[in-house]
């Protein structure tokens, strides 16, 4: 047998350049194999997300808790009839109005993604404690899309920190009004769940008479409670020391 012919230089980038053009048309043909997504889990179970490269790049969660009697209270609420006039007569209490990715300082919001379109199936699962069909979709677009999740690992992202918690006895379904300091609705919370510390709470309020308009709880990416940011200073979002609590009705 004779010696096998040596590979010049002008050669190899022969074989080089014929080995790109086959890896190109291969992966043309049948499409990029597909990165490998993660599966992070919260203190409630597994949550499906979608691989990483949109979103994602925050510090912390911040799970928003509206107080719906407020809401329905102003000109936007009388017109939302999902949320205050509901065919079936539900009246609602707190409901869960969305989950923010967060920075220490500042947040981001509305930012590139694969898609912004939240199926019928993840809206129709959610409509218990979101609602309106508007602001599950208005959230996953504003605030989802930040996350790095799919809407599907979004909102089961969402419903399991909102289901981690328990909401105090009081703001259950009170029909009389009440007046409260920030101090005592973070107490309540905190009585109602051990978990939590003062600090991973804030309490916002506005409007007429100073009224409760929302309790944020903080969380990490993991879903851990945890100390919350400065978008959660409370001179920020509340300085009255006197809130106007508007019953379930």
């Amino acid at each position: 047998m004779g010696m096998p012919p040596k590979l010049t230089l002008p050669g190899l980038i022969v074989l080089i350049a014929v080995a790109a053009l086959l890896m190109y048309f291969e992966n043309k043909e049948g499409g990029a194999p597909a990165p490998q997504s993660t599966t992070p889990t919260t203190s409630t179970g597994p949550v499906a997300v979608r691989p990483d490269g949109d979103g994602g790049a925050f510090d912390y969660y911040s799970l928003v808790l509206s107080w719906s009697p407020t809401h329905c209270d102003t000109p936007e609420g009388r017109d939302d009839r999902a949320q205050c006039a509901p065919r079936n007569g539900r009246r609602y209490a707190f409901i869960l109005h969305g989950l923010w990715p967060q920075h220490e300082r500042g947040y981001p919001e509305d930012c590139p993604a694969r898609t912004t379109w939240v199926p019928q199936p993840v809206i129709d699962r959610m409509l218990d404690v979101m609602p309106s069909r508007g602001l599950i979709i208005h959230e996953y677009r504003k605030h989802g899309t930040c996350s790095g999740l799919s809407p599907e690992g979004y909102f089961e992202t969402a419903r399991a920190f909102y289901g981690s918690l328990k909401i105090p006895e009081r703001f259950r379904n009170p029909t009389e009004a009440q007046f409260v300091s920030p101090g005592d609705v973070v107490a309540a919370f905190t009585a109602a769940n051990p978990q939590l510390r003062p600090d991973m709470i804030a309490v916002g309020c506005g409007g007429r008479d100073d009224r409760l308009r929302e309790v944020r709880i903080c969380f990490s990416k993991s879903g851990a409670p945890q100390s919350c940011g400065a978008n959660e200073a409370q001179k920020k979002l509340c300085r009255s020391s006197r809130l106007h609590v508007p019953p379930v009705r």
